[in-house]
This record gives structure tokens, C-alpha cells and sequence, in this order.
């Protein structure tokens, strides 16, 4: 799993998600924003500070290589086997909520049972290629993280189809998932994310040059085949209703 990085990382660039629409409705209110004021001094958000770990990378839908979305992930350490991970369009504070990722290591991985491992993707190209960086660390630290990341696999969903325009979560969760091979995403979506963020995917992949990702798991990456599981809508009975 991911090495713990010491203190929190911060991005120095807010980055909105490019070309992504406002969300619907007016600016908070002057009431709102004393209501989260007084919230913020006097609640606890525990699980919201655990999660010190901020990641950027990019997923697609599992169904539509076309359709590629950056993702700012906000992550906690679990379990030396599991991170948790919020997903949002940008890393500023008017940033949407979008998804969620959870990322387990190779061990926990080959317990799935195989109806469910279709479900998760690999890391092995994302941490060595550089796509996946993490704005704001020393590059010593970032690429040792990589290299305890590049064993792992994660399950997205996507809640909010910002890609499409959308200025509210419309429909259902979408499935994820990452990239594998080099010129499978456009590279001018990478250079614009480079040089909002300040980071450089060249220089990343260098550094990562001594990695060692294993071979991804059978049963991971399942869109390769040509299939992909993907959410679709149903009308079921209620059950157990009072």
C-alpha cells in the first residue's frame, strides 16, 4: 500500500475541472455561510482531516475510453491494505463532490471473489507512467509512494457527470476505471492538468524509472476485454415495507 506521507499536501494551484460548468442553484446566502461558520468551530470532522493524502490523476468510464475525467483524490490511510478516497473536480473549496475510490493492495485484491474483481482496476501504469502525481510532495517521497501504490487496485464510482455539463449529480453511480498503456489518453489533457498544478508528467516517469510494478492480477481491468460491468437502472418490488 501507499507509504504514509508525514504532514498534509497541500496543492498550491486551486484547478477546476477544465471547461466544467458552475453548480446549479444561487451563491450561499450570508445566512449559509454563518450556519458553516459556526459548524466549522464548534463540530468535529474526524474522518474529513484523516484524509491528508491528495493524489491527481484521471479515470474513464468503464464503458467509454472517450470519456476521460481528472480526479482530485482526498485519501486516508485505513489499513496498511485499504485507503479510502474522496473525489472531487478540483482541489479549491467551492470543489464538487463527484465520487469515490477505494484502494486495496494485491493481497486483498486475490481474495475477491471473481464475480467482483471485474469491478477494480490496476495502478501499474498510472504510478510508473507519472500520470499519477501528487501536487505539492518531495519528488523522493511521491515516488516512493508510487512505488508502494503500483501493486494496488481500486474501485471507482463516479456520482456527478461534470464531463457532460451537468450542474447537479444526475443518474446513477458510474463505474471507472484507469488508464493502462501509453496513448490511450489524450496527452494535451495531461499538459494543460501539468501546468495548472506545476508538476510534470516527464519528469515523474523518470523519476519512477526504477519501479518495479508487477503484472496486474487476472480478472482486474476487465474493459481490456472488450466488456465491462456498468450500472444500469431498474424498478424493483419494495420489500420488507411497513
Amino acid at each position: 500500500m501507499a507509504a504514509c506521507v508525514c504532514g498534509r499536501a497541500h496543492a498550491q494551484h486551486p484547478s477546476p475541472q477544465p471547461g466544467g460548468p458552475a453548480a446549479a442553484g444561487d451563491p450561499p446566502s450570508l445566512r449559509s455561510r454563518a450556519l458553516g461558520a459556526g459548524a466549522a468551530l464548534l463540530q468535529s470532522k474526524a474522518p474529513l482531516n484523516a484524509m491528508d493524502l491528495y493524489l491527481n490523476g484521471f479515470h474513464f468510464y468503464a464503458d467509454d475510453m472517450g470519456r476521460p475525467v481528472e480526479a482530485h483524490h482526498f485519501c486516508t490511510h485505513l489499513t496498511e491494505d485499504l485507503h479510502q478516497c474522496t473525489i472531487f473536480d478540483s482541489n479549491d473549496g467551492n470543489a464538487r463532490l463527484i465520487g469515490v475510490e477505494y484502494i486495496i493492495s494485491e493481497r486483498l485484491f486475490q481474495q475477491l471473489p471473481e464475480d467482483e474483481k471485474p469491478l477494480w482496476h490496476s495502478h501499474h501504469y498510472e504510478t510508473t507512467s507519472g500520470q499519477l502525481v501528487m501536487p505539492g510532495i518531495p519528488e523522493a517521497v511521491e515516488t516512493e509512494a508510487m512505488r508502494m501504490l503500483a501493486g494496488t487496485y481500486g474501485k471507482t464510482w463516479h456520482t456527478w457527470q461534470v464531463d457532460r455539463g451537468d450542474t447537479l449529480p444526475l443518474g446513477i453511480p458510474q463505474l471507472m476505471m484507469g488508464y493502462t498503456r501509453d496513448g490511450q489518453l489524450d496527452p494535451q489533457r495531461v499538459e494543460e492538468r501539468d501546468r495548472r498544478l506545476g508538476v510534470s508528467v516527464a519528469e515523474s516517469r523518470r523519476a519512477r524509472a526504477g519501479i518495479q510494478a508487477p503484472q496486474p492480477a487476472p480478472g482486474a481491468n476487465a474493459w481490456e476485454s472488450g466488456q465491462t460491468p456498468q450500472l444500469s437502472l431498474q424498478t424493483v418490488p419494495v420489500r420488507n415495507r411497513r
